[in-house]
């Protein structure tokens, strides 16, 4: 039996994904921990494991974005150097000080941590076999630098031409630009352990034990310069809703294209980035529009055409076999999860990880992308029959969907686990 212990912001796109690999790690009789947010302790007791709350300074919840009104106006690295400042730097200090002791209080074999979770990045200033094994859990598009890829956040998938000098140029621009926030990371870093931390935000998975990516190599950008302990398992949560069927349900019986629209769970708000204009564009369409509003409440929508259906939420499993375009505005999770049913997306802009997203999509040919955060209906319904209308679409998003089902799974984590731990046993003996 291994002693794992999983962490997270307490952010619902980063937990939800991890609560499955805590499951199956304390189905198979591990001692599963699981340091995240206080509102999260029933769902991660519900897998078998334990709950360890975050102290009050790094838990928070989506709320903790209403207080700077100011980001609403930020966009592209400029927002990424925001989110990287208040959202994920200052935690960073009062998250491994959670590790350290939880760590003192029971040893574990390994920590599981997903990219944004700085905390086990201080952990890493500690050499084996003073520590555990960390492994980075891919829960966001693979976050890591690379002379092949533009920096994370820009949302720039690689050049045709001059890609690597590209690449250099944009480095350096954004060093600049999250110089403060890198400036943040370095003093909390210098009061645990006395100097800077080592690399950057987005590429301290080098440093880690092992990368698990959640996803396929098919969906993500090819690295020449790929850490050797990157892995592949695929998506590996079930994050489908098991809500039950409406009893408007009868609707979807094939007679017309599903078009499913939602913008999670987290991002649902505002729904000018992608519901409100798919409503409006394909309102004259012989279609049947789908919405979930991830938990809102249906009368918190725009007024319904007559082709339209909505619910808080759906179960995936038995919508997106019927669905023929999500739309979406670029949560990882969900374009995860329509992929592995072989679904072509359409992708809205937004911010975080979503302008990643939508990149891989169009790259990756699983579909198209809008760069827009509030599209408009007539731009969103162009992409939208594009991609309803075009084979080559459905046909890359089922290679996609082939890829992950050949992938590893929960499986492939387990083996990169316990073949670190092992080794981790030995060096401790």
């Amino acid at each position: 039996m291994s002693s794992i212990l999983i962490a997270s912001v307490p952010a619902h796109g980063h937990v939800t994904p991890l609560l499955a690999v805590a499951q199956h790690f304390a189905k198979r009789g591990d001692d599963v921990r699981f340091l995240t947010g206080a509102r999260f302790a029933d769902r991660v007791t519900a897998t078998g494991a334990s709950h360890l709350a975050l102290p009050a300074e790094a838990d928070y919840d989506e709320s903790l974005l209403d207080s700077f009104p100011e980001r609403a106006a930020l966009k592209g690295m400029k927002s990424t150097a925001f989110d990287v400042e208040h959202v994920f730097a200052r935690p960073a200090k009062a998250q491994y000080e959670a590790l350290a002791e939880a760590l003192k209080a029971q040893p574990a074999d390994a920590v599981l941590a997903e990219p944004v979770f700085l905390g086990a990045a201080f952990l890493l200033a500690h050499r084996r076999p003073d520590r555990p094994a960390v492994v980075m859990c891919g829960v966001l598009p693979l976050c890591i630098d690379s002379r092949d890829t533009a920096p994370f956040g820009l949302g720039l998938p690689p050049a045709r031409f001059l890609n690597r000098p590209r690449n250099t140029m944009l480095a350096a621009v954004t060093r600049r630009i999250l110089r403060q926030p890198y400036r943040t990371i370095d003093d909390l870093h210098r009061q645990v352990h006395g100097v800077a931390m080592r690399g950057t935000f987005t590429n301290w998975g080098r440093r880690a034990d092992a990368i698990v990516q959640f996803s396929v190599p098919s969906f993500e950008y090819p690295l020449s310069d790929a850490p050797p302990e990157l892995h592949f398992a695929g998506p590996l949560s079930a994050t489908g809703s098991h809500a039950a069927l409406p009893d408007w349900w009868s609707d979807v019986d094939g007679t017309r294209p599903v078009i499913h629209v939602t913008q999670g769970t987290v991002a649902n708000i505002d729904y000018r980035q992608a519901i409100a204009p798919t409503l409006h564009a394909l309102a004259d369409d012989d279609v049947l529009v789908v919405v979930t509003t991830g938990g809102r409440p249906l009368d918190t929508l725009p007024p319904l055409p007559v082709n339209a259906r909505a619910a808080t939420y759906l179960p995936c499993d038995e919508l997106l076999p019927r669905t023929a375009v999500y739309v979406t505005n670029g949560g990882f999770g969900g374009v995860q999860y329509a992929l592995r049913y072989g679904v072509p997306i359409v992708a809205t802009g937004g911010k975080e990880d979503k302008p990643e997203v939508g990149a891989r999509v169009a790259w990756s040919g699983a579909g198209r992308r809008i760069k827009n955060e509030r599209p408009s209906p007539r731009a969103l319904r162009r992409e939208i029959m594009a991609v309803l209308t075009q084979p080559r679409y459905r046909e890359a998003s089922r290679r996609i969907a082939a890829d992950m089902a050949a992938a590893p799974g929960l499986d492939g984590l387990t083996a990169v686990v316990d073949r670190l731990t092992s080794v981790g046993s030995e060096r401790r003996t």
